[in-house]
């Protein structure tokens, strides 16, 4: 789990305006919430920012106008959908030791049994719940020589210590897919008998 330290300062001018001012500056609008506290409206350096979303849910340690340190971690991420740019981002406060529900990505490795088969994610990522300062970057599933027709369930995956499932035990993580075959020759003769008949 890596934290990184970032440098905020407290906003206090709002709006369309004030956030393309803030983005000229190459910072970016931020909100941070949590722990029952008022919202704190932030402005963070644009490009330290967005090495650090490089990780899926980095821990931030945030330096805020050189007087308090808080950790906190990305909930919600806007860019701009052409240029890709960060537009603002939310930030969820959290503590040391504290349990957090989050989605971690899931990697395979692996090959799967031969026969051009495809392999499905249903879910791109797993929700589990966390300590705060030790939320695993991805959990990795072997789908070593599956077959058409096996899937991996949330339960079948290894989780590291201190992390539980979010989701229920027997959600559908990945399933492999038959390759798909031509049309047979029969659904062309039902298709044609179904028209016939209308």
């Amino acid at each position: 789990m890596s934290e990184v330290k970032l440098s905020a300062e407290t906003r206090t001018e709002f709006g369309k305006g004030a956030a393309r001012r803030v983005r000229r500056e190459n910072k970016v609008p931020g909100v941070l919430y949590g722990h029952g506290t008022e919202p704190l409206h932030l402005t963070l350096p644009g490009h330290e920012l967005l090495l650090a979303l490089r990780t899926p849910n980095v821990l931030i340690s945030l330096d805020i106008d050189g007087k308090s340190n808080e950790l906190a971690i990305p909930k919600a991420v806007q860019r701009d959908p052409l240029k890709g740019f960060l537009e603002h981002v939310d930030l969820l406060l959290v503590k040391r030791g504290e349990k957090v529900n989050v989605e971690i990505p899931v990697h395979t490795e692996g090959e799967l049994a031969p026969g051009g088969n495809l392999l499905e994610h249903v879910l791109a990522a797993l929700p589990v719940e966390a300590e705060a300062t030790h939320i695993p970057e991805a959990v990795t599933v072997s789908v070593e020589g599956l077959e058409a027709g096996a899937s991996v369930h949330a339960k079948d995956i290894t989780l590291p210590n201190g992390v539980t499932l979010a989701v229920e035990e027997d959600a559908v993580v990945l399933q492999v897919l038959a390759a798909q075959a031509e049309e047979a020759p029969e659904d062309e003769a039902a298709e044609g008998e179904e028209a016939a008949e209308a």
